[in-house]
């Protein structure tokens, strides 16, 4: 298994912080799984860095996350700018639909590190109340660095368009052990984090399997 990054609550660097996040959510006919997923490494290739790459399990099916992080947001601009002015992006031939959303990490969150973490990804949405973000940050600052050392985080980003709303994403062995560690996170006090709670109207939350070709397994 790969070693997770440190994270202490501090703020990273301002390059660090200025990395931008792309999540895709690419649907397809339930059986145009592996067709639709052949699509994604031509079209990332030089643009970019794919991080993860997951076909739904639980919740909305019919369905890869792809992740690509960005060096800016000029770069991660750009890029949007290309995928909007294609015919076909990400391969398009076998899509029914194409969502793209861009992303900033909480400010003390390191760049994402590709590796072994686990065979289930869970990516978690919550939607904020507006002006939530803040007591959100704060609370995550201060409870998120316990248990990361329990149970490692991938990444937590917030939205850059659209309504106040964070993506997290979290890799586990199995879903028996997701279940077991958030149990006892619960238990024992360790989260969720002071006051974010508060401030989720509403959440979402699918299963993923990392794809063949995913730098995040």
């Amino acid at each position: 298994m790969t070693e997770p990054v440190r994270i202490s609550g501090a703020d990273v660097p301002p390059e660090q912080q200025a990395v931008r996040y792309e999540l895709a959510i690419l649907s397809f006919q339930l059986l145009d799984g592996p067709k639709a997923a052949e699509g994604v490494l031509p079209w990332v290739a030089g643009h970019g860095e794919l991080l993860g790459c997951w076909q739904t399990e639980n919740g909305p099916l019919g369905r890869l996350v792809v992740l690509r992080g960005f060096e800016n947001q000029q770069a991660l601009d750009e890029e949007r700018l290309r995928a909007r002015r294609s015919r076909r992006p990400f391969g398009g031939d076998y899509l029914t639909d194409l969502s793209l959303r861009s992303f900033a990490p909480f400010p003390f969150i390191p760049p994402v590190r590709p590796g072994k973490y686990g065979s289930v990804y869970e990516i978690r949405d919550y939607h904020l109340r507006p002006g939530g973000l803040t007591a959100t940050i704060d609370g995550w600052r201060e409870a998120l660095p316990a248990r990361h050392l329990i149970d490692p985080l991938t990444v937590v980003m917030y939205a850059l368009d659209g309504p106040d709303r964070i993506i997290q994403i979290w890799p586990f062995a199995s879903l028996d052990e997701r279940l077991a560690i958030r149990r006892d996170l619960y238990a024992k006090g360790k989260w969720p984090p002071p006051g974010a709670p508060e401030e989720i109207l509403d959440a979402d939350s699918i299963i993923a399997l990392p794809t063949e070709f995913s730098p995040l397994a």
